[in-house]
C-alpha cells in the first residue's frame, strides 16, 4: 500500500479500538490517541462539531448542555447515518432523533438535575461530507452552579476535563471565542496546565463575526499573541438568530467562506481559515499524531495480549455443552475450594497477609488470647468472692454458728464459679463459628463465576458448621457437668484445708519456693507473658510527645526497650502493688490504658504516679489487659465497690473467726478454680478443634462432592451473565488487539509522516513593515513561496509578499526538522489532502492547500493517484 493509504487506515484503527474497549467489562488503559475539545460554556464547541457533520444533532440550551463526554467518530462514507455504541445495529437517519437519544442517554446516567458524569457516549457518524476524524466533546467550563447542581460543579467539570486531556497521547482542541480576552481563555489556561510547551494544543477561534467594530483577531490567528506550536484556525459559526431561523449549515459555511474572503484583516489567510480547513487540518494532525504514537501503542498492545493469551486459549478449548466438561469443572472448583479452606486454617496459604491476622491465626487468637481474658474477667473480683463466702458460711451454719470451717461452703462457691465458666466457653465457640463462616465466604470468591454453585456450597458448609457447633457446645456443657459432678480435692495441685489456713499459707508458700532449685526460681520469675510495641504517652518524660517502645511483660516486672532486639533497656517496672485502668476516651484516637500503684503516694516512674500506655487497636489493648490480669495486675474498683468492701471488712472485723474461715475458703476456692480454669483453657480448644474445625475439614474432603453430584450439574455450573460477558469481552479484546497489531505493522512499514512542529521562538515574529517584498529567512529554514489564492477566490494584490505572512508559521503545515544551515529540503512522498506538501522536482516545495477543491461543500477530493486496491480491501475487511 502507498504511504497515504496506510495513514488513512490509522483513524479507523483507533476508532475500532476505542469502540471495542469502551464496551468491554474488563478495564484496559491503552491511552489511545484522540482529540479532546475543551472550552468555556457557550464558546461554540458544539457548533464547530455540527459544522463538521453538516447537521444539527447536538443538544442546545442554557446552562450546561454537554453533561457527559461525547466521543464523536466521523467516518467518510457513501451514505449518511449515525449509530450509537449502546444501540448497536440501529441506524439514525433523522438527526433530530440523534439529539433526543443523546439527551435521553445523558439523563439515564446523570438524571435530569443537570448533574455530570465521566462515562462517555460513543456516537459514530457516516457521511460523504466528512473526513475521517475522532473528537471528544467535553462539558464546558463553568463557575456558577445551576438548578440542583452541586456547589462544586466547577471542580467536578475541571476534574473530568483533566482526566481526558492529561494523557500524553491526547491532542487538545482549545476553543476560544474571539469576543473575549485571549489572556483569560479558560480553554488555553487548562490546556497549558497539562501541555506547558503547547506541543499537543490546537487553537480554534470562534465568533470572529461578533467582535467589536474596528477590532480583529489577526494577530491571534497569525500565532503572535499566545503562540502554539500547532497554531490557530478561525471559524465563524451560526448565530442564535440563524439557528432559530433554521439556517442550513451548508449555507452557513458558504457565508463563513464569504466572510473570510471579504474581511480586510483575514482575506490574506482565507485559504487557511474556516470549518473545512479546520476539519482537514485536524484529520492531518490526528493521523500524524497516531502515526507518531504507534511504537508506544504497539508495545502496550503486545503487553496486554501476552497477559490475555493464556486465558483466551483456555476459553477457546472449553466446550460448555459437554457434560464431562461440567463434571470436571465441578470437581476442580470444589477441590480447589477445599484446599484453599484447609490452607487458610492451617496457615499454608500462598497469599499470606502481612498487615493483619487471618484464617487460622485469628482462631488461634480466640483460643489463647480472647478466651483466657474472658475467664480471668470472671475471677478478678476478690472482695465479691469474700462476701459470697461469708454469706455461704453463715447460711450453712444457720442459727447455731460454728467454730470450724464448713466444707459445704466451699462446695457451694466452687459450683457457682464453675457454672460461670460456661458462658465465656460457649462465646468462644460462637467466635470460632463466625470466623469459619468468614473463611468459607472468602474462599468462595473463586466460584463467583458460578453463583448457583457458590450458593449451594456455602449453604451446605454452613449447615454442617451449625451441626458441628451444636455437637461442640453439647460436649462443652458436658465438660462443665463433669466438673460439677465430682470435686477432686485430692488433686496434686490442690492446697488442701491445712495449707488453706491463713496462718499456714505464707509459711507453706515459702517452704515450697525454698525447695525449688535456684534455676527453677529464676525461670518462674523471668517467664515472659507478653511482648510487643506500645506507645508511652507521658509528654514530660518523652519531651514533646508519645514514642513507641518494645515492652516485655514477665511474671515479676514490665520492661521496655528501644527496639525488639532488647539490647538497650529503658526501664524496669516491678509489678508488685500495681493496678490497671482502661481509658475509654482515646488519646489521638488510640486505645490506651494506665498502670498505677495501689498506694496513691507512690510514684511508679520517676515523678509520675501513673504510666500511660497506648496500643494501635482495641484488640492489642485487650490482649495486654488480659496478660496483666494473668500476672496479678487487676483493674481498680469503682467507689461503690470500695464502699461495699469497706462495709464488709467492718462486719467481718467484728468476727475474727468468720474472717479466718472466709480466708480459708477463699484460698481453697482460688486453688481449685485454678485447676478448673487450667483444664478449661486446655480442653476447650481441643474439643472445638476436634468436633468443629476438623469435622468441617473431613466434610469437605469426603461428603461435599457426593451431595453436589446429587443435584443438577447443568444448573450448578451455569455461568453468571457477568462471567459470560467477561469471557466474550476477553476474546473480543484479544482478537481486536491482534488485528490492530497486524495493521500497525503494515502501517509502520509503508508510511511516512510529517514530524511535530518545532518550538515557537521569538524570531518567528518579525515586526510587520513595508518591505520591498524580498524574501525573509525564518528560524525554520528557507522561506517558502507565498500561497496563491484558492480556486474560485479573488486574487489579493500584494498579500503574497507581506512580511507578516512570510514570518507567520501556518498552523497546519508542520515544517520538517532540519538544521538552519541545511540546503534545500529533499522532495517528499506524494500525499493527499491529509498531508502537508506536494513534491515537484522542478518547481521545489509548495504548500498544499486543503481548500483548493472546496467550493461551498466539505466533500474532500483526493489529489493523489487514487487509493490502492489492497489498502482499500484491508480497510473494508476491518469495518
Amino acid at each position: 500500500m502507498s504511504g497515504n493509504q496506510g495513514m488513512q487506515m490509522l483513524i479507523p484503527l483507533v476508532n475500532k479500538l476505542q469502540d471495542a474497549f469502551a464496551s468491554l467489562s474488563v478495564p484496559l488503559n491503552l491511552d489511545l490517541p484522540q482529540i479532546a475539545v475543551v472550552g468555556s460554556q457557550s464558546a461554540g464547541k458544539s457548533s464547530v462539531l455540527e459544522n463538521f457533520v453538516g447537521r444539527d444533532f447536538l443538544p442546545r440550551g442554557s446552562g450546561i448542555v454537554t453533561r457527559r463526554p461525547l466521543i464523536l467518530q466521523l467516518i467518510h462514507g457513501p451514505t449518511e447515518y449515525a449509530e450509537f455504541l449502546h444501540l448497536k445495529n440501529k441506524h439514525f437517519t433523522n438527526f433530530d432523533d440523534v439529539r433526543r437519544e443523546i439527551e435521553a442517554e445523558t439523563d439515564r446516567v446523570t438524571g435530569k438535575n443537570k448533574g455530570i458524569s465521566n462515562i462517555p457516549i460513543n456516537l459514530r457518524v457516516y457521511s460523504p461530507q466528512v473526513l475521517n476524524l475522532t473528537l471528544i466533546d467535553l462539558p464546558g467550563l463553568t463557575k456558577v452552579p445551576v438548578g440542583d447542581q452541586p456547589h462544586d460543579i466547577e471542580q467536578q467539570i475541571r476534574s473530568m476535563i483533566l482526566e481526558f486531556i492529561e494523557p500524553e497521547n491526547t491532542l487538545i482542541l482549545a476553543v476560544t471565542p474571539a469576543n473575549s480576552d485571549l489572556a483569560n481563555s479558560d480553554a488555553l489556561k487548562i490546556a497549558k496546565e497539562v501541555d506547558p510547551t503547547g506541543i499537543r494544543t490546537i487553537g480554534v477561534v470562534t465568533k470572529l463575526d461578533l467582535m467589536d467594530a474596528g477590532t480583529d483577531a489577526r494577530e491571534v490567528l497569525e500565532n503572535r499573541v499566545f503562540p502554539l506550536r500547532r497554531g490557530y484556525v478561525g471559524v465563524v459559526n451560526r448565530s442564535q438568530r440563524d439557528i432559530d431561523g433554521r439556517k442550513d449549515i451548508q449555507a452557513a459555511m458558504a457565508s463563513e467562506r464569504k466572510f473570510f474572503l471579504s474581511h480586510p484583516a483575514y482575506r490574506h489567510m482565507a485559504d487557511r481559515m474556516g470549518t473545512g480547513y479546520l476539519q482537514a487540518t485536524l484529520n492531518q494532525q490526528l493521523t500524524n499524531h497516531i502515526r507518531d504514537t504507534l511504537p508506544t501503542l504497539r508495545n502496550r498492545l503486545q503487553t496486554q495480549m501476552l497477559s490475555l493469551e493464556k486465558d483466551v486459549e483456555a476459553f477457546k478449548s472449553l466446550r460448555p455443552d459437554d457434560p464431562s466438561y461440567k463434571t470436571k469443572a465441578l470437581i476442580h472448583l470444589v477441590n480447589n475450594f477445599s484446599e484453599k479452606f484447609v490452607n487458610a486454617i492451617d496457615g499454608h496459604s500462598g497469599a499470606i497477609s502481612v498487615d493483619s491476622l487471618s484464617g487460622g491465626a485469628e482462631i488461634n487468637r480466640i483460643f489463647h488470647e480472647r478466651f483466657p481474658l474472658d475467664l480471668f474477667e470472671i475471677q478478678i473480683d476478690e472482695k465479691a468472692l469474700r462476701r459470697e463466702i461469708a454469706y455461704a458460711i453463715r447460711n450453712v451454719q444457720g442459727i447455731r454458728g460454728g467454730l470450724f470451717t464448713p466444707d459445704q461452703a466451699f462446695d457451694v462457691i466452687v459450683r457457682d464459679r464453675i457454672g460461670r465458666l460456661l458462658s465465656p466457653t460457649l462465646a468462644c465457640v460462637d467466635r470460632v463459628v463466625t470466623k469459619l463462616s468468614g473463611i468459607v465466604h472468602s474462599c468462595l470468591e473463586q466460584m463467583s463465576s458460578y453463583p448457583r454453585l457458590a450458593d449451594e456450597v456455602e449453604r451446605a458448609i454452613n449447615s454442617r458448621i451449625r451441626e458441628s457447633e451444636v455437637k461442640t457446645k453439647d460436649q462443652l456443657r458436658s465438660l462443665t457437668d463433669y466438673q460439677l459432678a465430682y470435686m477432686n480435692t485430692n488433686h496434686e495441685d490442690f492446697i488442701g484445708f491445712n495449707n488453706a489456713d491463713p496462718q499456714n499459707a505464707n509459711q507453706s508458700a515459702k517452704q515450697k519456693l525454698g525447695n525449688q532449685s535456684p534455676g527453677r526460681q529464676r525461670r518462674a520469675v523471668n517467664t515472659v507473658i507478653c511482648s510487643g510495641w506500645l506507645a508511652l504517652l507521658n509528654e514530660k518524660v518523652l519531651r514533646g510527645g508519645s514514642r513507641y517502645y518494645w515492652f516485655v511483660l514477665t511474671t515479676e516486672s514490665l520492661t521496655w526497650y528501644r527496639n525488639e532486639e532488647e539490647r538497650e533497656k529503658k526501664f524496669v517496672l516491678p509489678l508488685e502493688g500495681l493496678k490497671q485502668r482502661a481509658d475509654d476516651t482515646a488519646f489521638l484516637r488510640r486505645p490506651n490504658f494506665s498502670l498505677f500503684h495501689s498506694d496513691p503516694k507512690v510514684n511508679i516512674y520517676k515523678e509520675f504516679k501513673a504510666l500511660d500506655l497506648a496500643a494501635d487497636n482495641v484488640n492489642t489493648r485487650d490482649n495486654w489487659k488480659g496478660a496483666l490480669l494473668r500476672v496479678g495486675v487487676f483493674p481498680e474498683k469503682s467507689k461503690q465497690v470500695q464502699e461495699e468492701e469497706a462495709e464488709d471488712d467492718l462486719n467481718q472485723g467484728n468476727n475474727p473467726i468468720l474472717k479466718r474461715q472466709v480466708e480459708t475458703i477463699r484460698n481453697l476456692v482460688q486453688s481449685y478454680m485454678k485447676i478448673v480454669t487450667k483444664t478449661q483453657l486446655d480442653l476447650v480448644p481441643k474439643i472445638t478443634m476436634h468436633l468443629l474445625i476438623d469435622d468441617v475439614k473431613k466434610y469437605l474432603k469426603s461428603d461435599l462432592l457426593p451431595i453436589l453430584y446429587a443435584l443438577d450439574a447443568n444448573r450448578l455450573m451455569e455461568e453468571s451473565p457477568e462471567e459470560k460477558r467477561r469471557k466474550q469481552d476477553l476474546v473480543t479484546m484479544y482478537n481486536t488487539m491482534k488485528e490492530a497489531l497486524n495493521i500497525i505493522a503494515d502501517v509502520t512499514t509503508h508510511t511516512i509522516t510529517t514530524p511535530v512542529p518545532p518550538p515557537i521562538t521569538d524570531d518567528l515574529f518579525n515586526s510587520e513593515g513595508k518591505g520591498d517584498g524580498s524574501s525573509q529567512r525564518s528560524a525554520t529554514g528557507p522561506s517558502r513561496p507565498s500561497v496563491g489564492p484558492s480556486r474560485g477566490s479573488p486574487s489579493i494584490s500584494g498579500s503574497g509578499n507581506s512580511p507578516a505572512l512570510q514570518a507567520r508559521v501556518a498552523p497546519s503545515v508542520p515544517p520538517t526538522s532540519r538544521p538552519l544551515n541545511a540546503g534545500p529540503p529533499p522532495p517528499s512522498v506524494s500525499v493527499s489532502p491529509g498531508d502537508s506538501y506536494e513534491s515537484n522536482n522542478n518547481a521545489g516545495l509548495k504548500m498544499f492547500d486543503p481548500m483548493a477543491n472546496y467550493s461551498g461543500n466539505t466533500t474532500p477530493t483526493a489529489t493523489n493517484n487514487g487509493p490502492v486496491a489492497g489498502g482499500a480491501r484491508a480497510l473494508a475487511s476491518l469495518f
